[in-house]
């Protein structure tokens, strides 16, 4: 059954299913992230410090731990931003399905009423229709 709000109940279902598209992205992302930034500890870890040699291998070795430590903080970040957008869009999401659900409540409030109008209707036809018969019957035992 069509009523006047039907038309706006299938906008906000497409907008919540938008919106759960994004939290789905929104959690690979932030996947993508804590991989990534497990990756750069690892690769701090694997990364071995001499003990003796050159100057030149020493200072290879720092510029290493720094370009390293620059990832894991580059990482950290980009973790910390997909976890905040995370938030964002379950915040979005909710209130997404809050509308999508006010509204399909409306649609089946008026279907509800629409249902009862048409059944106090057809009571009455229905009475209408006996009264008719059984006067009907009343005139023909008469004559």
């Amino acid at each position: 059954m069509t009523t006047r709000y039907s038309s706006l109940v299938s906008v906000k279902k497409n907008i919540m299913q938008n919106a759960e598209r994004v939290v789905q992205s929104a959690n690979l992302v932030l996947k993508n992230a804590t991989q990534a930034l497990e990756d750069s500890y690892n690769g701090l870890a694997l990364i071995e410090t001499p003990t003796s040699g050159k100057i030149t291998e020493f200072l290879s070795t720092r510029m290493l731990l720094d370009s390293q430590r620059v990832l894991i903080k580059h990482n950290e970040e980009w973790a910390s931003f997909a976890e905040n957008e995370l938030k964002a869009s379950k915040e979005a999401l909710k209130l997404t399905m809050i509308e999508y659900e006010k509204f399909k409540y409306l649609e089946f409030k008026e279907i509800e009423k629409e249902n009862r109008k048409r059944k106090i209707k057809e009571a009455k036809d229905l009475d209408e229709i006996a009264l008719i018969t059984h006067t009907r019957k009343d005139t023909t035992r008469v004559a």
